[in-house]
């Protein structure tokens, strides 16, 4: 997959890594802003049950 992005992307080595660069940048982007807030309400993240009872010797 990797290597069909590489070649079909424009220009030389230096060009082609600049745009690889830019294109990881805005996925991150999409993922962060959009797709991570929609999805944090149902991953189980806040559902912590602490029981108070089994503290350790103080």
């Amino acid at each position: 997959m990797y290597g069909w992005i590489w070649r079909h992307l424009p220009g030389n080595a230096w060009v082609r890594a600049v745009i690889s660069l830019v294109l990881v940048l805005a996925i991150v982007f999409v993922l962060f802003q959009y797709v991570f807030p929609w999805a944090e309400p149902l991953l189980p993240f806040n559902d912590v049950t602490v029981d108070q009872g089994m503290a350790g010797p103080r």
